[in-house]
């Protein structure tokens, strides 16, 4: 209970809007700490990895958002967070029978935080058992397959959406404010810097049959999704290079490091960069006739930092699956909207642009982007 008072102490009336919906109570004291009678988004988490359990516990905070199902193709795992969650057992799948979820209903929705690899089929087969669907970024390995989830998604009429957590912190949303109110003026150059020294050459991440890539499908999508929301813009070309140091850590499919630059209709350019072998990445800088926005880090699991030529973002750090989880709860269950889209639709312009860097850096040519 104590860590529960510790994280509601640090939240304020000005991030009400992100971090839960319009509930009707005066305050954000009032919303938790009166009894919540509203709906409630029932969840199982698919993959029982480290973000897996990182979602877990920033669920522990959550009023709308509730964690009551697991799916794991390790025994072990199921049976810890059976005891930590009180999660009962028939709410506990594998990969095989994961299926039977369409007969249970207790479950709402299905967060899946598998391999890259891996999130096409079990998206797939989530949304055809009836079940709403939180996919991790990136939402599969290429446009082709992101593109079949949304139809499967579609076809089942269950919302897809993308664990897209910055969309939702409240440093990143002023800027993206001040740039559509004006105050910033025409955007003229964006960088977006993510990057860090990998470890295990052993793991799921340096495996081209289940990543799909290296850093850029990675850390990349995080430069990537953030020059299209702090521009405001869609790109409409892009270049890129690449560059490995270490070819037995990094084979081939495996990019080490991939340099990639935007251009955008409005005139504004951005250079970003995505590396394995690099650390201290974690910037976004926009400049602006009248002014500029920094955030370092920009996209870590916080707190985030950030300035513009107005001075210091001084939000209150919320965890971010906290936030994302109880925002997502409003959208699958009260059809709200998010101030940035974290849907299929979003995810998928996204991997449209990832094909066209990937194509950029094996050809050496300037690819044009119709999003």
């Amino acid at each position: 209970m104590d860590s529960r008072r510790n994280f509601l102490q640090t939240l304020s009336a000005s991030i009400l809007a992100l971090s839960i919906p319009q509930t009707g109570f005066a305050s954000l004291d009032d919303f938790y700490n009166q009894p919540y009678e509203g709906p409630v988004l029932r969840v199982a988490i698919m993959g029982l990895g480290s973000y897996g359990t990182r979602v877990a516990e920033a669920m522990q905070a959550c009023k709308m958002a509730k964690l009551v199902g697991v799916i794991s193709g390790t025994p072990s795992k199921i049976k810890n967070w059976q005891s930590k969650y009180n999660i009962p057992e028939k709410n506990c799948y594998n990969y095989g029978n994961f299926d039977l979820i369409k007969d249970n209903p207790d479950i709402d929705a299905v967060y899946v935080i598998t391999p890259n690899a891996l999130h096409h089929d079990q998206v797939i087969r989530v949304a055809k058992a009836g079940k709403h669907v939180i996919c991790e970024k990136p939402m599969a390995l290429n446009a082709k397959e992101g593109q079949e989830m949304i139809e499967a998604c579609r076809k089942a009429n269950v919302k897809l959406l993308v664990g897209y957590r910055m969309h939702f912190e409240p440093k990143t949303l002023e800027i993206i404010r001040m740039r559509k109110e004006g105050e910033l003026g025409k955007i003229m150059f964006f960088q977006g810097l993510s990057g860090f020294k990998i470890g295990d050459p052993t793991q799921w991440r340096l495996n081209k049959q289940l990543a799909g890539g290296g850093s850029l499908m990675d850390i990349g999508i995080y430069a990537i999704n953030g020059a299209r929301y702090m521009v405001g813009e869609e790109p409409v070309w892009v270049t890129a290079q690449e560059t490995k140091t270490n070819p037995e850590k990094f084979k081939e499919g495996v990019d080490e490091t991939i340099q990639f630059q935007f251009g955008f209709p409005g005139g504004a350019v951005a250079s970003c960069l995505s590396s394995y072998n690099m650390s201290n990445l974690d910037r976004f800088f926009l400049t602006a006739e009248k002014g500029f926005a920094e955030l370092q880090p920009s996209t870590g699991y916080g707190p985030i930092r950030g300035r513009t030529n107005k001075g210091e973002l001084n939000h209150p750090h919320v965890t971010h699956q906290t936030v994302q989880m109880e925002k997502m709860a409003g959208i699958i269950l009260a059809n709200e909207s998010a101030q940035v889209p974290v849907d299929g639709e979003e995810a998928l312009k996204d991997l449209k642009i990832i094909d066209a860097i990937y194509l950029a850096v094996k050809t050496g040519k300037k690819i044009n982007l119709k999003l």
